[in-house]
This record gives C-alpha cells, structure tokens and sequence, in this order.
C-alpha cells in the first residue's frame, strides 16, 4: 500500500495541512486534510513539521513531502494566527536583492539564508553537466563612470 503526493497545501480554519495524493494500487485520487494541534503563534515551527512527519498516522502519507515543505506550510499558519495576511506572509519567502539583511531577526535571517544556498545549488555547475566548461573566462561592461575632482588631482600627484 503506497502513496504518491501529489500537491499540498494548507487550511486556516482548522487549522490543518491538506495533501492531494495518489493511492498507488488503485490510481485514486484522494485528499487528506491533517490537523495541525499543539501549535500557536509561539509555536516552533521546524519542531511542529518535523513531529507532523514523523507521526505514526500520517507517516506514509507525508513521507515524500519534503521537511522544508512542511516547515514552510507551519510558517504561513503561524503568520496566520499572528494577523498577517497570505500575501504578506508568501512574500516573506521571496529573496528581494535590494532588502537588507542586517535589519532581519535570528530566525528570519537563517530562513532566508536557506533560500539562497538553496537557489545556489540549483544554479550550481558540476563538473558532471554536460554545459560544464572548466577555466570559463567572461568580460563584463564596464558603466560609464563619472569624473570626481579628486580622482583628476590625484593623477597629477603620481
């Protein structure tokens, strides 16, 4: 008896994580609404995914969920219970080049910092892909840059 998931998502109301999947010996399409206790606005949210995954009821089930999936899932509860709103909470998984890091908390900083390493990976060449070229050499242009007073009196003095 095994299970293929296939999407999952969350419900605010209760609140629960709802997993569309596939029964492999049938081919059925079923939907599995799994709700989320013990978990407030002060909840860990790694600790809540990790004790969702690894419950006997729902083991098989969420076994090919991945934890990063799970946790992301208890982060937009737990943004939900603390009065934000789905879109704000969604954004905060967003990487913004231009956001400054240095003004993010503990927890924040570590999830962002996931994202890139995970971005990171995915853009990662290996030496095994078939694109891989060793030794890769590329000249970028140059911006126009604006002449400073100081850099002309600085040329005559050497």
């Amino acid at each position: 008896m095994g299970f293929e998931a296939k999407r999952c998502g969350v419900q605010f109301s209760p609140p629960s994580i709802v997993l569309i999947y596939v029964h492999t010996d049938t081919k059925k399409m079923r939907k599995r609404i799994i709700p989320v206790r013990n978990f407030s606005k002060y909840s860990d949210y790694s600790v809540a995914a990790e004790r969702l995954k690894n419950h006997p009821r729902h083991r098989d089930y969420l076994d090919q969920v991945p934890q990063s999936q799970l946790e992301k899932l208890h982060i937009i509860l737990r943004d939900h219970m603390q009065g934000l709103s789905l879109e704000d909470s969604l954004a905060s998984f967003r990487l913004d080049p231009e956001e400054d890091l240095n003004k993010l908390d503990d927890e924040e900083l570590a999830r962002k910092k996931g994202q890139m390493d995970t971005l990171f990976e995915r853009n990662c060449k290996r030496t095994d892909d078939p694109d891989f070229v060793y030794d890769l050499e590329v000249e970028f242009d140059k911006p126009n840059q604006e002449k400073c007073s100081w850099d002309e009196e600085s040329d005559d003095e050497f």
